[in-house]
């Protein structure tokens, strides 16, 4: 009896399904500008705690943004330049917004200066990321990412949402705008989460044991777990560079010799090792 040969199935075309997808990573750029949006109008209103918890939210949608762009495979250079300016109003405008008329409307025209100067430096920050080279350490961030920036005024705000009215306590405000401002622009590298490992190579177990004391501080005072994170990474950008300084000084013995060059005398066959430096 003659077998029927098998009958080849054509591959399924996802293009019907993509021209609806396509749109969904830009509806979620969309909904974090206008969280950042009305971030402002709550703070206007005075509102902090319900504009604080805007921003969280527009971080939220940030970060699924990409992330749905890539699982589609969508991403375009629209999205990219797209979601790098909804940054600017979301996590440069609507903070400093923010901050300034909960905590720094008692300096004045200083305080209008140093939120001004935080959303400078955000932007400036956006705009060096959108033209590093495709082949830099993607598990690092140049500078404190302004999202994270953001964060940090968000937390401090809905954990302590009463207007600030002393003037001592209006510049200690300000200093922590300022020192978010500089760590925006600067060379620290923060980790970015996308890679497996932290930065540095910290254990396994104490990065679980981390998390588990992070949860059950959150269980019990959801506003300090989310304040004790936001500073914590800010100050995180120290870490990787201070260990690169130790790992270069601390060389051992143990390294392997170089390789002997032309004028490498005859009687030390090698070179020095590293470690007799």
């Amino acid at each position: 009896m003659r077998s029927a040969s098998p009958r080849r199935r054509r591959p399924l075309q996802p293009l019907p399904a993509r021209r609806g997808v396509f749109l969904l990573p830009s509806l979620l750029t969309v909904g974090n500008i206008l969280c950042g949006f009305s971030s402002m109008v709550s703070a206007a209103r005075g509102e902090f705690e319900h504009a604080a918890i805007l921003l969280l939210l527009a971080a939220l949608l940030d970060t699924l943004d990409g992330r749905v762009a890539r699982l589609t495979r969508t991403t375009s250079a629209f999205g990219v330049q797209f979601d790098s300016l909804s940054d600017v109003v979301s996590f440069g405008v609507a903070p400093s917004f923010l901050v300034y008329w909960w905590g720094m409307e008692p300096l004045g025209r200083v305080g209008w200066a140093a939120s001004f100067l935080f959303v400078t430096c955000g932007a400036m920050r956006l705009a060096r990321f959108n033209i590093q080279s495709p082949a830099h350490d993607k598990r690092f961030f140049v500078g404190l990412p302004i999202p994270a920036a953001a964060l940090v005024v968000a937390a401090i705000v809905f954990y302590r949402p009463e207007r600030v009215v002393d003037r001592p306590l209006a510049y200690g405000v300000m200093a922590l705008v300022l020192v978010l401002a500089a760590l925006m622009v600067s060379r620290l590298r923060y980790w970015s989460f996308k890679s497996g490992q932290p930065a540095g190579g910290y254990r396994s177990f104490l990065t679980v044991a981390l998390l588990a004391a992070v949860l059950a501080l959150a269980a019990i005072e959801p506003a300090l777990a989310l304040l004790g994170l936001t500073l914590l990474y800010m100050v995180s950008g120290l870490t990787p560079r201070w260990r690169g300084q130790q790992g270069r000084r601390t060389m051992s013995w143990r390294d392997p010799a170089p390789t002997p060059g032309p004028g490498t005398p005859t009687g030390s066959p090698g070179g020095p090792r590293a470690g007799e430096l």
